[in-house]
């Protein structure tokens, strides 16, 4: 019996063909490529041979044909998601990792996924549930979801088996998709979250949490009414991470001049058994109701989303497929990892 090469095996030992490489040059100047046999990888200032890196330790120093070297490493995946090919905007590294943290993913868990964009949340959730759990992601453009595909498959070195795609709109899919009552995390990241709320609470087992990513203040106030509204949830609670790097050098140590701010916001509730009343907090009356207007105006670009043209998004689409292809091939000439006995 053989089984798909683990993680460590293909992150660890000498760069191989297929390997994604980052080079550090002497200005802390990042260049990723991909190896392959016979390539060539040209800067202004020399060429490196990819031959000359194949077969190389992870975190060798190499120098090229103009005597400047370059540190090669495998990127980590922080590097990778920021690299990789983008058919919609990711989930930063800084956000991801409080998902992670704030929905309890945990190995062997049920996972959905909604608003796959270009697969980065995908793959911190695949990591971290494991070969023994299920995500099932849902996406409404078929376009997004191959991008998110070829990505996954580039990163992991094979098509997990652990991961469904689904394409198309949550609210119509889900109850198909994934039985009542067997979900134990919900991740949303969608422009109108509050319109799922009813199906996402008929997935989730009692006590699993909802998980919202949202751009907006506006949106935040929405999608908590929304699940206030349905008495199913315990009272959400939300938060933004903001992250700021600091430079250290001798005696000269201070913040750096540029941090990361605000990228979105997330929202976590936590599902109650059927039945289930929460006691009732004491709060100040506020406004809940948006108009059509207010909801009209929440576009991808007025959020501060980039969006693709259909011309930058074909692009994408074949650069996240040729790197897939490049990935699959390698695993294909080497083989598979026998089991340990």
């Amino acid at each position: 019996m053989t089984t798909a090469p683990s993680e460590r095996t293909r992150n660890s030992g000498p760069l191989r063909v297929g390997d994604r490489v980052q080079l550090t040059g002497p200005k802390n100047k990042l260049h990723t490529i991909s190896l392959e046999p016979g390539k060539v990888f040209h800067t202004h200032r020399g060429m490196i041979h990819h031959d000359d890196l194949i077969g190389l330790d992870d975190g060798s120093v190499v120098v090229n044909t103009a005597g400047v070297e370059y540190l090669a490493l495998r990127p980590l995946l922080v590097d990778f998601v920021m690299s990789m090919p983008r058919g919609a905007a990711i989930i930063y590294p800084k956000d991801a990792a409080q998902i992670l943290a704030q929905a309890d993913i945990f190995p062997g868990a049920r996972v959905v996924e909604a608003g796959v964009g270009s697969g980065a949340l995908s793959i911190w959730l695949l990591r971290a549930i494991g070969d023994s759990g299920r995500l099932t992601s849902f996406e409404r453009r078929e376009e997004f979801a191959d991008v998110a595909r070829d990505n996954v498959a580039s990163f992991f070195g094979y098509d997990p088996t652990s991961w469904d795609v689904v394409v198309g709109d949550l609210v119509e899919s889900l109850p198909t998709a994934v039985p009542t009552g067997t979900a134990d995390r919900v991740v949303l990241d969608m422009l109108a979250p509050w319109e799922c709320v009813g199906a996402v609470a008929d997935a989730l087992t009692p006590g699993g949490v909802l998980l919202c990513y949202i751009a907006t203040v506006t949106q935040l106030s929405r999608v908590a009414e929304a699940i206030r509204a349905t008495g199913r949830f315990t009272d959400p609670a939300s938060s933004e991470t903001m992250v700021r790097g600091w430079h250290v050098e001798g005696l000269a140590v201070r913040p750096d001049h540029r941090m990361i701010g605000h990228t979105g916001f997330l929202l976590t509730a936590r599902r109650l058994a059927d039945g289930a009343v929460l006691p009732e907090l004491k709060r100040r009356p506020s406004k809940t109701d948006f108009s059509d207007e207010d909801v009209e105006l929440w576009t991808p670009g007025a959020l501060g989303e980039r969006v693709s043209s259909p011309k930058s998004l074909r692009k994408r689409v074949r650069a996240a497929a040729a790197s897939a292809d490049l990935v699959r091939s390698r695993d294909d000439m080497s083989g598979p990892v026998p089991d340990a006995d």
